[in-house]
Order: structure tokens, then sequence, then C-alpha cells
């Protein structure tokens, strides 16, 4: 079973069945209904425990792990993340609420964005410990209420390094010279002159490069103009780093082996230890952000098949969910493989295109994918959902959002229940 790196680590193969953390993922779809979330705990868990390994053995001062919420964020996702003392990276008022409610300390909110609104900003200022800056007019609306706060954030500045590493998509990439996310050098070295004169608490450098990308080394470039932009800043002992995150994930067959963390980890670690030594600067405390490498292999999505169309050489196999859940191909052509769920072993015997119920072309789930014959009814699990699928879901066509099922030890939990109908209507006012 060439697929089965992809799925979760407790996934076993039971009668024929897939099942995960004990449960078979049909039962799970026939209790739950679907389109359905499970994400396994274990797995979750293992990854974090592969970066602190990684980070303990190749760099030699603090470090520190922020799961980035908008990969995927619940009030128990921000509970999880509590057990392993990670920091919580938050784009806005939304996520910073989630992850309040979730229980997440103040020192370990990240308040990221790259046009906060005030009431972002005032939800940052409020409740977050570090404020990444994006661009210096949000600089000057920070100076302006931050004396109304008995508690001040730290700041940092981000970077816009010039550069981007290499994805699948252009929508994907976030370094290049023409990104809207960020500060050029110039604009860096004004930030910091303003933080002193206005005696904010600037203590570090921020940049992002890309998602889900597979090659580290372009991040050494960047690494060494944000160093460059530390030593002219001078921040003194104590300071912080991030090289933000991004690192990948195999989401299909043809992807594996899964992109090697340990690579990822060493090229940061190694570039930030030798250019902290050459240019005589301490040693930051230093910040990943790995989003989708934490979460997304520890996600399934299941689905049931509601219709069967052949049209002449193509063959569409309809399902229960679709862009509403998952706009990654309509947004930009994600490719993922796809199992029957009760018949792992059956014979894939051509390709088919997946798709959802909605009223778009764009509504297609995996395009061209080997499968084997399958029935109206029957459950399919596509792997590697955990990340950016249920973060981006919308009430398209009037969609209500799937479940979320969380699982561990021999325990199934819903930790986010189906949207209904009485969702929708509660939020609207009639004429």
């Amino acid at each position: 079973m060439k697929w089965l790196p992809l799925f979760p680590d407790t996934t076993k193969i039971v009668d024929d069945a897939l099942a995960i953390a004990g449960f078979s993922l049909a039962s799970l779809a026939d209790e739950y209904g679907t389109p359905l979330y499970v994400y396994d705990r274990a797995t979750l868990d293992h990854s974090v425990a592969g970066y602190r390994a990684s980070l303990a053995s190749t760099y030699g001062a603090a470090a520190s792990i922020t799961y980035a919420g908008k990969a995927y964020l619940s009030k128990a996702l921000a509970q999880w993340t509590q057990f392993h003392n990670l920091w919580v990276d938050c784009t806005g008022e939304g996520e910073i609420a989630i992850a309040k409610a979730g229980a997440v300390p103040r020192e370990r909110i990240l308040s990221h964005g790259v046009n906060k609104s005030p009431a972002d900003l005032k939800s940052a200022l409020q409740f977050a410990g570090t404020i990444v800056v994006d661009n210096l007019d949000e600089l000057r609306r920070i100076q302006l209420p931050i004396t109304n706060f008995q508690s001040h954030p730290s700041l940092w500045l981000r970077l816009l390094p010039g550069l981007a590493v290499e994805t699948h998509h252009t929508h994907t990439q976030t370094g290049q010279h023409d990104s809207k996310f960020g500060m050029t050098r110039e604009e860096i070295v004004e930030a910091a002159r303003f933080c002193r004169e206005h005696g904010l608490t600037l203590n570090g450098i921020h940049f992002h490069q890309g998602s889900n990308f597979h090659d580290p080394s372009p991040l050494i470039k960047a690494i060494e103009l944000g160093l460059d932009l530390a030593r002219e800043i001078n921040f003194g002992n104590e300071w912080h780093f991030s090289p933000g995150g991004g690192w990948g994930v195999a989401y299909t067959e043809e992807q594996l082996p899964q992109p090697n963390i340990g690579d990822y980890v060493q090229t940061i670690a190694e570039t930030v230890t030798k250019g902290c030594q050459a240019r005589g600067l301490s040693l930051p405390h230093l910040h990943l952000e790995p989003g989708r490498s934490l979460v997304a292999r520890a996600g399934v999505a299941l689905y049931r098949v509601g219709a069967l169309k052949r049209r002449g050489d193509k063959t569409w196999i309809l399902v229960d969910g679709g862009m509403t859940d998952n706009p990654r191909y309509a947004l930009y052509g994600a490719r993922y493989a796809c199992v029957a769920a009760s018949a792992v072993s059956r014979e894939r015997s051509g390709k088919a295109s997946i798709a959802g119920p909605f009223c778009e072309s764009g509504d297609i789930l995996i395009d061209e994918v080997w499968m084997p014959e399958v029935e109206v009814g029957e459950t399919i699990a596509i792997p590697v959902s955990g990340a950016y699928q249920l973060s981006m879901s919308s009430n398209y066509n009037g969609a209500r959002r799937p479940a979320v099922v969380w699982l561990e030890e021999g325990r199934a939990r819903l930790i986010q229940r189906r949207e209904t109908t009485d969702d929708l209507l509660r939020r609207d006012e009639g004429l």
C-alpha cells in the first residue's frame, strides 16, 4: 500500500478497511455523517516531538515552535497546543479569540496580518504577547493607542526578503519582490528608528517566503539578509528571530517520502548559528512556524459517494463535499490521493475525477486520480486533509461546514459540530 504513509501514524488496515486510532473510518462516517474530518492526536504529538528533537540536536540556544493558526484552528486544537507549550500564530481578531478561548496564554499568542484592522490591532494589543508588524502605516497605528494598555506587546518587524521558495503555485509564495507581505530593508530600518523614538518594545525580525516547499536552501540567503538587519538594528543580547514556516508535506504517492523535517531544521539552525558568529551577534531565540507540517497529515476527510457519471473517457465520482470544505484545488490546483475506506485492496481500474455538489465547474476535490470501481453509498477517504481546508471553508450554495472528530487512545470526540441551516439563518436580519 504505497499510499499508507500519507495517512496518520495510527492508521491500520483491518478486514480490508481503514481504521485510525482503532476506529473504522466507515463507521465514523455512519455515526457522524459526511463530509467528516477526523484528526489523529498521536500524529500531531509525534510531529511536535520530531521538531523538538531536531531543534535540540542542531541549535545551541533557546528555540520555540509556533503553531500557524491559519492552517486550522479550533478551540480544541488551541488547547492541544498548550500540552506542548507551543506559541500560536493568529491572524486577526477571530483567531486571537479562538486561541484565548483555548487557554493559550498571552505570552504565547503571536499576532500576524498584512493589513490589520482597528479591531485586529485592539485585540492584539489586549491579548497577544507579540505583534509582527507588517508595514509602517500599521506601526504608526499601533503607537497611538499603545499607551492605553498596561501590558505592551513586543514587536517584531516583518522583512520582505525579495526571495521566494519553490512551491507548486505562485499563490503560495510570499517572499518575492512584488509580494504584498512585509517591509523592504529600508522600511525595516525606518521602522526600527520609529520604535526607538517612541519607546516601543522592538525585539525581533520575522520573514516568510512561501508555503509547502520541499527544498530549504533558498532560506539561507534570506536568513543572511535578516541577520544583516539584526546587526544594523542592534537588538542586544536578547532578541527573537523567525524565518517563518511553510515546510511541505507529501500529498500524493508520487511525492513520497515525506520531506525530511531534520534537513529543514538543520539548515535553519546552522545558518543562524554561523551567521551570528560571523557578525558578532548573540544567538537569538529561534522560532519556527510549522503549521502545515504539524497538522496536515493528522487530518483525513471522509465523503460519501452520491452519484457516478461517465462522459466518454471521463468518469465522475460525485460526493457530498467539495470546494466549500476544501477549496485548494479551485484555488491552485492542489493534488491528493484517495482510498475507498472499506475496500482498500480493490484494484484501481482507471482514472476518475472526484467532485462535489456545488454549482461551479471548479468544484473538484481531485482531478484524474487512479481509483477502483466504487458504488453509490460508499465512503472514500482523502488523506493529508488537516491543513488549509477547514480554515478556508465557506457557505457557498448554503453549504454547512462539516463536523470534526478528534481521535486518541481509543476515544472519539466531536470537537466541532456540523453547521445547520439554523446557523446560517441566525446571523441574518430580514427587511
